[in-house]
């Protein structure tokens, strides 16, 4: 197969393919082979700490045919921000291609080759941005090397310009298919010999004129997606899921389900005791001819649940729970200066209280996953924003080796990290062993999404606030109570971990002499996922709405209080002052300290970090105040 600009059925990679469209006709074929884990940065980040790293390697991400069509790899999946096209745009750029004749593919998930893929956090730009800049570097710097080799000239009277190599002294030009077999026979440069960029020529980054890849196809309706997924032979399945988490199957009886027409098999689920990560907690799944016939077939189930340990959860308890704690002393994450005897001795205390529900992604399109399983090996369709993730969780759940597991990345109607959890595409691979490896689809409908979501955590936010005599805040107290996410990978911490404090809670920038950030006991009652900014949302909400209110209280304009509360243009550092860890978003501080000069600034961007080289200034932003995660 073919892809082209226009095409939003996402092709994966196959190297077999790609090879064999190529090599016979002499194209540069720079995807034959791979150097994993190799980080390229003019500017430290923490993509070095994710797994599987980042890798620049043209070999990995570049293809040139004779005709001069570039195809570049892109290994992030696409959920309507655009890194499938931003960050081979970045290559583009860089190896200085014609866009017109750019082709993207879309990787496999494959950590160990193409570097980390897990689409969340919004590292895609932050992390990945440098590796592909080295990446297209590379291959520009070898066309320009296999320019010179071609004509007997030196390196240095060469240019890569707009999909050609010229020859500066002459004027004479070849253009990259012409290269293509003379470059494929060169080794990838050294990454300390690249020479990336000036901003100042660019010719696609920072100019908003490149279109979102898949957009016509999106616009018209041909967009590929998880739910859109056929294989020959393929069944449907739809699973009844326990009601409440940790609740398991007792008895159930599935001979009224088995008379509905096209259901073909009923399968039980095994329960995964928690931490469970992603796997599914259970339940039975109707298998059949189609989606109707699955969910019909669901209807007429007969299941008797055992709720288990949650069976008592209600939201209005749990509430009350939080508030108790939160209007008690916590465990202080975060202090400066003396909180107590401020607020004792302020002119007056105000205090607010803040509360919000469990939250739930609800993404356009609900989750899918299709699962094959031939010959020892299983192949994966799904909409999943960690395919290298999603590639180890499946090996592991059907007892396979990663190599023989093989994730195809679809575009996703949305993801908003709900589908950073592969436990739809582990139920598709269970079911799918259950038919001796036949293809089977799992959908989910908008209610099994709502009522079974790894839910956006409930929380419970207590601010006091100390003023003088003059107005001015002398003390700050900010009690944050909520389950942890964390509660899916080990035994649960009953509070916000150091990921989650450090978004929003214990980095807070604000200019006041004593301040203390605590938190209370939460237990994880239901199923913690991320959601967009994550901790952000409740740790922002109370803290902005506290500026707002206080402002309102002392008539103050909003913006003008909150710049006051922020304070003079400074570097806030935290790690003085907290009790365990800041997370800093899993990056290096160096590059990304807590920065108030944006906020304070009339200057549309920040300050570019000192040491930051061959980095345009909106790339090299080391800011974020209550920033999406």
């Amino acid at each position: 197969m073919k892809t082209t600009q226009h095409t939003a059925y996402i092709e994966n990679v196959s190297r077999r393919n790609l090879l064999k469209g190529m090599v016979g006709t002499g194209g540069l074929v720079l995807a034959a082979q791979f150097v994993p884990g190799i980080a390229a940065a003019a500017y430290k980040t923490g993509a070095g700490g994710m797994p599987g790293g980042a890798v620049w390697d043209p070999h990995v991400f570049v293809s040139i045919a004779p005709d001069g069509i570039v195809t570049i790899v892109t290994h992030r999946s696409e959920m309507g921000t655009g890194s499938r096209t931003s960050l081979p745009m970045v290559v583009a750029d860089e190896m200085e291609a014609d866009w017109s004749k750019v082709r993207i593919i879309q990787a496999e998930g494959n950590e160990q080759k193409y570097g980390n893929q897990d689409t969340d956090g919004s590292r895609s730009i932050r992390h990945f941005t440098q590796p592909m800049r080295a990446c297209g570097a590379a291959a520009r710097q070898m066309l320009e090397h296999a320019a010179a080799l071609t004509w007997g000239v030196s390196d240095t009277e060469c240019r890569a310009e707009n999909h050609k190599v010229i020859h500066t002294p002459t004027g004479k030009s070849l253009g990259y298919g012409e290269l293509a077999a003379a470059a494929s026979t060169l080794k990838t440069p050294a990454e300390s010999t690249l020479t990336l960029k000036d901003p100042s020529q660019f010719r696609y980054i920072g100019k908003g004129e490149v279109q979102i890849t898949d957009l016509r196809d999106i616009t018209t309706g041909k967009a590929m997606y998880a739910q859109d997924i056929h294989v020959p032979d393929m069944k449907y399945a739809v699973v009844a899921r326990p009601p409440v988490v940790l609740g398991q199957v007792k008895t159930f009886d599935e001979a009224a389900a088995m008379k509905v027409p096209g259901v073909i098999k009923v399968v039980k689920i095994p329960a995964t005791p928690m931490p469970a990560k992603f796997a599914p907690l259970g339940g039975v799944a109707v298998i059949a001819n189609s989606t109707w016939a699955a969910i019909k077939g669901r209807e007429a189930l007969k299941v008797t649940w055992d709720d288990g340990p949650n069976k008592t959860y209600n939201s209005d308890t749990y509430k009350a729970k939080m508030q108790a704690q939160a209007r008690k002393p916590g465990k202080v994450e975060r202090n400066e200066g003396d909180v107590d005897k401020a607020l004792a001795g302020a002119a007056k205390v105000v205090e607010h209280e803040y509360y919000i529900p469990h939250g739930v992604h609800v993404p356009m399109e609900p989750p899918a996953a299709t699962v094959q399983i031939k010959d020892g090996k299983a192949e994966v369709w799904a909409c999943v924003q960690s395919p290298g993730g999603t590639r180890g969780d499946v090996a592991k759940t059907l007892g396979l080796k990663e190599e023989d597991v093989k994730v195809n990345v679809t575009l996703l109607g949305g993801g908003f990290g709900r589908k950073s959890k592969c436990d739809f595409a582990l139920e598709a691979a269970i079911l799918s062993k259950s038919m001796g490896g036949a293809p089977v689809k799992v959908v989910w409908t908008r209610e099994d999404d709502i009522h079974h979501s790894f839910y956006h955590s409930v929380s419970y936010q207590h601010v006091t606030a100390g003023l003088d005599k003059n107005n001015k805040v002398v003390a700050w107290r900010h009690r944050s109570v909520s389950p942890s996410l964390m509660s899916n990978f080990m035994p649960d911490p009953k509070r916000e971990s150091a990921l989650e404090l450090g978004l929003g809670l214990i980095d807070t920038p604000f200019d006041v002499p004593n301040l203390r950030l605590e938190t209370g006991e939460a237990v994880a009652q239901t199923r913690i996922g991320w959601f967009r900014s994550v901790n952000n949302i409740p740790h922002a909400f109370a803290m902005q709405s506290m500026v707002a209110e206080l402002a309102a209280e002392l008539g103050k304009d909003p913006k003008d209080f909150l710049l006051e509360m922020i304070g003079p243009a400074r570097i806030v550092d935290p790690r003085k002052t907290v009790s365990s860890e800041l997370w800093n978003y899993g990056d290096p501080w160096d590059t990304y300290p807590v920065d108030t000069a944006p906020a304070v600034s009339s200057s549309a961007l920040p300050r570019k970090p000192a040491g930051v080289a061959n980095c345009p200034k909106a790339m090299a932003s080391a800011s974020r105040f209550n920033a999406a995660s």
